[in-house]
């Protein structure tokens, strides 16, 4: 061991021996593992093995393929077998449902590049599986590249690769503390002290320990899972080919083949949790007792479907721990604060995640963002929130409980809420507002008209979609009030404020009194907001986004911070209101101290609304002449209050967040996370056009200019119009021509005014003129569309203009 090394990995599982290779593979060779038992010592050594193509995060589903794609690869590059049995697998649906979404979702493998994935009857899923009883199925998807590896070995194949480009394994060697310094960081081991630039947390179930030596409450917990192994089954020894591997959703349960018998594990509902503050420092090859009592319903289950069981002997429990996050995915990337210190942590399925996670992990601390856009396993999308433990014990179990259990896209799940309340929830509540959540902030999604109504969870149009029409309908003849509480806003400040926009932003800076869209680019040219700056004529700016990238944004601003300028968030403490319509200047004019009707379209400036000093910015998502009204939150249910009782004869309504994703779609606005993502360019999106290409030097500017000039992009976002029926796109399904698949949806919905089913699509250039005759598939049936022209609503954006 030396006593200096540019990365230091913290954790021999398979997550880190895939850094370290990753990293080594990249080009970097003066790095090491450090591991406080043996590798595998964890929960690598007594996990199932499996590798499945399902993930509900279709970039985390890539990047689960280039997994399984490179599992061959390290075990010829280091001569270590890593047991590799490519079974293929199913995945079965019980339900209609379940059925359906199963038919979703292999058009989304489809949609990313997925193309061994393909539909089932039950009698095929007999055939594959003889021991399968089919009752019940109504269908399933097999996935040719599936099957379960030798956990250990896969494990030494990671390592002997990085070893063999240069890459050091300390075994026998707990880390003892964590010291941040000005150059990286000292890692304090029992053999020694270690001086790094980088350190990476891959310590699995020791995660929340390695987190809080840097002075970070990371949302992670252990919890124990079960699987048993059986003694020899003659109905499986007499095979000739191995059984692929089974997902039972409606049964909770998995399975593979395991020499001549059978692995069966449970995702229970009666979940367990083990020792949320971390592992004991002495535990590493030992298991929990097991307790069959526990899941004796998802027992009962697994049995009735492979009758097989109910004669077997079991020939082995096994009941480990695994670290889960609050949404299952894994906790990757850079903390904001602890320069050089990285999370590669709750990567639950390691061995079909861990390659991935690597991957991507190398990548960002080599070239400063990684390839594939992974904001779903980003450690930011957490903030301060996260780290209460109650928080963690509910969210991780609900997911564990719910594994395999079917969450529909309007469905809202109970952990952890409500944490974070606008002022006005209480009074909201009361006019029947129904709630979603982000980032651990309620926001209402719509008013339901009585009380005792209840939303059914479907992939279809709900029962809330008349409630929805209605919404629409009054910000487009009269006036909608909508709590914008769930806007992100950063205060910049310092003499050199307007200096570090231009930076950072790649638009022009909007003059005094006015707000400016802003896109913001990283190094590679790719996306990193889509912003609103606003310019109070003060030395002060504001930056507005969404809400959930607070900590996501905080920490790109903070990699690019300067000592001349302040930034402080302050989300929670303004809040508000925005009212949009074409009565909402009527409403308005008589509770301001000041003329609003001067205010010009996209500018800002301080007002009075009855009692409450407020800053209005006038702009809106809707397509409507709209006003977007900021108050301390002390004040938020005073500001609602007060525009009520203004608007009440003007056909003022309270609407919500699904509203306005219907409204900006019949405008073709895009939204993060949807049509702009890190993964795309501004040329893909459209946001080019804000661009001020004749300023300096920009973040990003280079690699801008560079697309620009060379051509364009292959694909760009274009308006479809879709012969819907009863079900509208949601985003990811495939795009056809004449059979030909050439893009994707990014989102879509139900354009309530113009009464037609829209979407937006990322679509190869050559399909993206007006006109152009397409298809897709919703909820899995095909579906005739048509690229539109942009904004079938007020396309000369007059409604908007106030014109």
């Amino acid at each position: 061991m030396k006593s200096e090394y540019r990365v230091v990995v913290i954790g021999g599982g398979v997550v880190g021996a895939s850094v370290l290779y990753h990293l080594a593979k990249f080009g970097w060779s003066d790095i090491c593992l450090v591991e406080r038992s043996v590798l595998t010592a964890g929960s690598s050594w007594h996990a199932a093995g499996g590798f499945h193509a399902l993930n509900a995060d279709p970039n985390i589903a890539a990047l689960q393929s280039y997994t399984i794609n490179l599992l061959s690869e390290i075990e010829k590059e280091s001569g270590h077998s890593v047991g590799m049995h490519m079974t293929g697998g199913m995945t079965l649906a019980g339900t209609p449902d379940r059925w359906e979404w199963l038919q979703s979702a292999y058009r989304i493998f489809q949609s990313i590049g997925i193309d061994d994935v393909h539909l089932i009857t039950p009698e095929e899923a007999g055939d594959l599986c003889p021991v399968l009883s089919i009752h019940g199925i109504l269908g399933g998807m097999f996935a040719e590249r599936e099957g379960y590896v030798d956990t250990t070995g896969t494990v030494h194949a990671y390592a002997g690769a990085a070893r063999k480009r240069g890459a050091e394994i300390i075994e026998h060697n707990r880390v003892l503390e964590l010291i941040q310094t000005a150059d990286g960081w000292e890692v304090v081991t029992e053999k020694g002290t270690i001086r790094c630039e980088h350190v990476v947390n891959a310590a699995g179930l020791w995660a929340k320990q390695v987190g809080r030596m840097a002075g970070i409450e990371l949302p992670v917990s252990p919890l124990a899972h079960h699987y048993l192994l059986t003694e020899t089954i003659p109905e499986i020894e007499a095979l000739d080919k191995e059984m692929p591997l089974v997902v039972d959703l409606e049964g909770f349960t998995y399975m593979r083949q395991d020499q001549k018998g059978m692995l069966l594990g449970i995702y229970e509902t009666d979940h367990q949790h083990w020792m949320m503050d971390g592992a004991p420092w002495n535990y590493g090859i030992e298991l929990l007792q097991e307790d069959p009592d526990r899941i004796g319903n998802e027992l009962r289950l697994g049995f009735e479907r492979y009758p097989v069981l109910q004669k077997a002997g079991v020939r082995n429990w096994v009941n480990g721990a695994f670290t889960f996050s609050p949404d299952g995915n894994p906790l990757v990337g850079p903390v904001r604060g602890k320069r050089g210190y990285w999370c590669a942590c709750a990567v639950m399925a390691g061995f079909l995640q861990g390659g991935g996670v690597g991957k991507s992990l190398a990548e960002w601390m080599i070239h400063g963002e990684p390839e594939a856009d992974v904001f779903g396993m980003d450690v930011a999308r957490y903030g301060d929130f996260a780290e209460n433990k109650r928080y963690i014990r509910e969210t991780t179990g609900q997911f564990y409980s719910r594994r395999f259990v079917m969450t529909y896209p309007n469905e809202q799940l109970p952990a952890g809420r409500p944490l974070k309340v606008p002022g006005a929830y209480s009074d909201m509540t009361a006019a029947g507002a129904r709630w979603g959540v982000s980032y651990g902030l309620e926001l209402p999604l719509y008013f339901a008209p009585a009380p005792d109504f209840e939303e059914k969870p479907t992939l279809r149009r709900s029962n809330a979609f008349p409630i929805i029409a209605r919404e629409c309908k009054a910000v487009r003849e009269a006036a909608g009030l909508l709590d914008i509480s769930g806007f992100s806003r950063f205060e910049v400040s310092g003499p050199g404020a307007e200096s570090w926009l231009t930076y950072v932003m790649a638009s022009r800076l909007p003059k005094p009194g006015r707000a400016r869209l802003a896109p913001m680019l990283g190094e590679t040219g790719r996306l990193k907001g889509d912003l609103t700056v606003m310019s109070w004529g003060d030395g002060t700016w504001w930056i507005m986004g969404s809400y959930y990238l607070r900590e996501w944004h905080m920490r790109w601003f903070n990699d690019h911070m300067r000592t001349d300028v302040a930034i402080n968030d302050i989300s929670d403490a303004t809040v508000g209101f925005a009212v949009a319509g074409p009565n909402s200047r009527k409403i308005l004019e008589p509770l301001t101290d000041g003329l609003i009707a001067d205010l010009p379209f996209m500018g800002c400036g301080h007002f009075d609304i009855g009692l409450v000093r407020a800053r209005i910015g006038r702009l809106s998502v809707s397509g409507e002449l709209g006003y977007e009204i900021h108050c301390p939150a002390a004040e938020h249910a005073t500001l609602r209050r007060t525009l009520l009782e203004a608007g009440v004869d003007l056909g003022l309504k309270e609407v919500g967040f699904n509203a306005l994703l219907s409204l900006r779609l019949e405008k073709s606005f895009g939204i993060w996370s949807a049509e702009f993502t890190q993964g795309y360019t501004p040329a893909q999106t459209g946001m080019d056009r804000w661009i001020d290409w004749r300023k300096g030097d920009f973040v990003g500017r280079d690699a801008a200019l560079k697309e620009r000039d060379g051509g364009g992009p292959a694909q760009v976002i274009v308006p479809l119009e879709i012969d819907a029926i009863d079900a509208d796109a949601r985003g990811f399904e495939p795009v056809w021509k004449d059979g030909r698949r050439v893009g994707f949806i990014t989102s879509g919905g139900y354009g309530h005014t113009v009464g037609k089913s829209l979407a937006l699509a990322m679509l190869d250039r050559d399909c993206a003129a007006e006109g152009t005759r397409l298809a897709t598939h919703i909820v899995g049936a095909e579906r005739a569309a048509k690229v539109i022209a942009p904004s079938p609503y007020d396309p000369e954006g007059k409604a908007m203009r106030g014109t």
